[in-house]
């Protein structure tokens, strides 16, 4: 026993299913309306509180804390993730890293690179907020 679907619902249904894959336009779905049972999502950042400054009749002057300062550890000759490691143990945590011998290769595997350089020179007393900039090259090169 067979049913014979009319073809105007076999339009819809196909209608239905082509547009149903055709989430990757890049664009934003379509936001729900505001009654709507279904889960919500904030759309707006949080925002933070900001100190009164001297001209809203403050009497107290709020001024930002002072870097903390730290001696910045000699990481060269070793691997590239045990200085990334001993780096952010004394506090230094903004790094970057570049390939040593220029040819602008990324180091997606740490623990195959070894340091040759480091842009704030080991044992220097430094803020942690300070960038260090590790130049590796691969083990054995």
């Amino acid at each position: 026993m067979s049913q014979q679907i009319s073809k105007p619902a076999m339009t819809l249904c196909a209608a239905l299913f082509v547009l149903s894959g055709c989430g990757a336009t890049g664009e934003p779905p379509a936001t729900p309306p505001v009654d709507s049972p279904s889960l919500s999502v904030a759309t707006s950042m949080p925002t933070r509180a900001v100190a009164p400054s001297a001209t809203t009749g403050s009497s107290a002057a709020t001024a930002a804390p002072a870097p903390t300062v730290a001696t910045v550890p000699d990481v060269v000759g070793m691997n590239h993730q045990t200085a990334q490691d001993t780096l952010q143990a004394a506090g230094f945590y903004l790094l970057h890293e570049q390939d040593a011998t220029g040819q602008g290769r990324m180091l997606v595997l740490d623990r195959n690179w070894q340091v040759v350089s480091q842009s704030v020179k080991g044992g220097t007393k430094a803020a942690t907020d300070t960038a260090i900039t590790l130049s590796s090259k691969k083990t054995g090169e």
